[in-house]
């Protein structure tokens, strides 16, 4: 039977409801209160405050997009989503190059150490310290999904490295795989890479491609069969003149509708309202989705993008052996 891993057990994928694709839920390591300090989400209260407010509109779950040792919190998480009742999906993977400044593990190891990691995570249990010391204590909350990215549209060698751990990854365990696209691009290339390395574009979701206002870029991106998930709209105006809604409805249009989903990428203190931002994680099913239906979404459409396509994407595919 298929299963979507939550950060409190397996559940069936009908059960996530209405789901974030891409949210940043605890964002707390030394690197990001030093140097991007405007993305620390360090405190667990806020984040109850600002996720009831979210399961109060509607939403039953969420993808805590943070992968291996860059400030990702499987307990902290594992509370928030029993204070919630939101179902929380964690992550594995590394994110770019950047993130790991002075931890030569994270770019110096080959695809088949850094699998034996991911795979720990999605099997045994998430790091308590989230790799970033010389001890592992595994807890009892796995990963469910696992993240990967590149900085530019043609992967370097390091990228590579990555890409094939999580193709291994994926193989051996069945998880769904989520990309980074910086600045949106990217993403034809990375769907080709993980083809070669023998993943089902169907196991692949491409993020914040909203970023890119280019109809043919997205078409092309949903041509190859991979998810894509937009994740911009709390940081422009909320309009149907919105990358994001006007990309969404292309696609639907196009037929490509079973293959779209909607997060906040909610990485900054100003977008939350606990932390004295606006709009608040809220907005996305508060303000977004009814603008979906006045750019001509039905309501069987926006169900899909919103409920349907996470549940199905999120679901752990056939292991590979």
């Amino acid at each position: 039977m298929s299963f979507v891993r939550t950060v409190l057990g397996d559940i069936n994928p009908s059960d996530l409801g209405v789901t974030y694709a891409h949210e940043h839920v605890i964002l707390d390591a030394p690197i990001v209160e030093d140097r991007f300090p405007h993305i620390l989400l360090d405190d667990a209260s806020v984040a109850v405050e600002e996720l009831a407010a979210c399961a109060d509109a509607g939403v039953g779950a969420m993808v805590d997009a943070m992968p291996c040792g860059v400030g990702r919190d499987a307990v902290r998480l594992a509370a928030i989503s029993e204070a919630t009742g939101l179902n929380v999906v964690a992550t594995t993977g590394l994110h770019t190059r950047k993130w790991y400044p002075g931890l030569c593990w994270a770019n110096e190891l080959a695809p088949e150490q850094l699998a034996e990691l991911f795979i720990a995570d999605i099997e045994e249990g998430i790091d308590r310290f989230d790799y970033r010391g010389p001890y592992v204590e595994r807890t009892r909350h796995r990963a469910g999904i696992v993240k990967i990215g590149t900085m530019q549209e043609e992967p370097n060698e390091r990228d590579r490295r990555v890409f094939a751990a999580a193709a291994i990854t994926h193989r051996a365990t069945g998880v769904p795989i989520l990309t980074h696209c910086e600045e949106g691009r990217g993403g034809l290339e990375q769907v080709e890479l993980l083809r070669q390395l023998g993943v089902d574009p169907q196991a692949v979701v491409l993020s914040h491609t909203d970023k890119v206002d280019d109809y043919d870029y997205h078409l092309a991106l949903a041509a190859t069969g991979a998810y894509v998930e937009y994740d911009q709209a709390l940081r422009h105006r909320i309009s149907e003149e919105s990358t994001t809604v006007r990309m969404a409805a292309t696609l639907v249009a196009a037929g490509f509708g079973r293959q779209v989903m909607l997060g906040t990428d909610g990485a900054r203190r100003s977008l939350w309202s606990g932390y004295g931002g606006r709009p608040g994680l809220v907005a996305l099913m508060r303000d977004v989705v009814p603008v979906l239906t006045r750019a001509g979404l039905s309501d069987e459409e926006i169900s899909h993008i919103m409920v349907h396509n996470p549940a199905s994407f999120l679901a752990f595919g056939e292991v590979v052996s």
